[in-house]
Parts: C-alpha cells; structure tokens; sequence
C-alpha cells in the first residue's frame, strides 16, 4: 500500500488523520496507526463510538448551516476523505456550496488532489495550517478565488482544536480568524473532552506516548472558549429553545435524540463536545 501515497509520508510514527481514518472504517491507514489505535480503545472504548457519532454530526450540522444560506464552507484540519464529505453533503442541499478544505497532512494533500478532479470549480484544496493565522488562510489565492465575494463563511474546525497544544493558542487563532469573517459567518465545532481530569490527562498521555504531535483533552467548559463572540443554535433537531446548546455530538440536532451536555452513560469518559454558532 506504501507505493501508493507520496515519499516523504512517514510511516512509522502515528497519524491523526490516518488514525480517525482507520476507527471510521476506512482504508488510508498503516499498521502504526492501527496499533495506536487499538492500543488507545484498549483503554478508551468509547473512542470507537465518539469517532463515528462526530462524523455524523459533520454532516447533520454541514447540511443545518447550508440550509440556513451559507454557501462559502472553510474546512479546516479537513482529514482524509470519506463518505458524505464536507462538499457532498453541502451540495445535496445547494448544488453551488463552494468548500476549501485546508490540511497540511502528505496523505490528505494526495487525496485532496483527487477531490479537486470531480469539484466542477466548486471544490478546493490547500495545503495549510490554521497555525499559519488569519492573514495566511483566508488572502491565499485559493481562498480568493472560491470564497470571494464577501459572502458569509462557515469555518469547520471538526476535531481539530485538541490537536493543538495550548502554547499554539488554538482558541486565539480561531477568535482572529472570526475577527476578518462577515457577520452570518458560522462555526461548526467539536472537540474531545472529558470532565474526568484523570481520563483526560491519561488520554492526552496515551496519544503524545505515540510520538504523534497533539494538543490534549480538555474540559467541556475549557472547549467552549470557541464560541466567545459568537451565537449558538439550538440542539435540538426541532429548533427548541430550551437545555443546552454545547452538547455531546451523538445529540446534536440528531432526530429523536435529547441533545445532552454529556453523555447520559457516567460510565463513558470521553467524547466530543459540539455546537454551531454564528457571528451576529
């Protein structure tokens, strides 16, 4: 499988991407990163579960945000393709969404290669970094030219920001990107959490332990410095306006299902934390 992906990839040391890959079923992936994984569900099962239930929050919020209008998707930390893809999903509802997505991953930049093939004008790929800043993501020339316009732009940092170590000021970047984006601009957000700081700091401790660079498990409280400035969207898929709006992203907006702030199980540690939001 080696000779299909670019020669600078490294395949010794864990991926992220390869490692979300490999717990969503999919094929990208190498034998470090499988046994990183089962090593992490040894101890954390629920990572399985909170893996799947983001990927599907994904789609529930990318198809909630295009149908309030926003056309313009930022896909940050994008990750390796899969089914129903940030700009499948948005084009199901508004066959003229434009979505960049941003990675610096060699493995998602190939892939990415290959989703600009069948993107019709409509699809982009960039490879960046929300550490580059504002200035860097949104004035690159591949920005300009699928999300000009002025038009109102849905920032995705989907299980990205605990990648980033708090000496990256991952909440910061997020702010000053906000800072330059339209009013009606959005946030769809997820992040791993635990209100346990002993499963966090294990958690955090287990992947480092694989050499992967990362950031680390925070608090429910601690991820919701995210949404400063912005507005939330009810959680429930009726439109509701009662419990809370930052939930477990197995409940968000899910039909038949009580958006809760954590999982109802106390027996479960870890999951992600979610919620859309928009700039008034």
């Amino acid at each position: 499988m080696a000779n299909r992906f670019p020669p600078d990839i490294d395949m010794e040391t864990p991926s992220i991407a390869r490692m979300y890959d490999y717990l969503l079923g999919g094929k990208d992936n190498f034998e470090v990163d499988r046994r990183a994984c089962d090593m992490l569900l040894e101890e954390f099962p629920e990572t399985l579960a909170y893996a799947n239930d983001n990927h599907a929050f994904l789609s529930r919020a990318v198809s909630y945000v295009a149908a309030r209008g926003v056309d313009r998707f930022l896909d940050l930390g994008a990750g390796l393709p899969t089914s129903d893809n940030t700009h499948q999903v948005a084009q199901k509802v508004n066959p003229e969404a434009r979505v960049l997505y941003v990675d610096n991953d060699p493995i998602v930049l190939a892939h990415g290669r290959a989703l600009l093939a069948g993107g019709q004008g409509r699809t982009a790929f960039l490879n960046a970094d929300i550490r580059n800043g504002a200035d860097a993501l949104l004035d690159a020339p591949e920005t300009r030219s699928l999300l000009e316009g002025g038009r109102p732009v849905c920032v995705m940092t989907v299980s990205l920001l605990h990648c980033l170590p708090d000496s990256d000021d991952p909440f910061g970047l997020l702010e000053r990107l906000f800072a330059r984006l339209p009013s009606g601009s959005c946030l769809v957000y997820s992040h791993v959490v635990s209100d346990d700081p002993e499963t966090a700091r294990l958690t955090t401790e287990r992947i480092l332990s694989f050499g992967t660079p990362w950031g680390r498990v925070r608090s429910p409280q601690e991820a919701e410095a995210a949404f400063e400035g912005l507005e939330l969207v009810s959680a429930w898929s009726d439109g509701r306006e009662e419990g809370p709006r930052a939930v477990d992203c197995a409940g968000w907006r899910r039909p038949g299902t009580e958006p809760r702030a954590r999982p109802a199980d106390p027996s479960v540690r870890l999951w992600e934390h979610a919620g859309v939001a928009f700039k008034p």
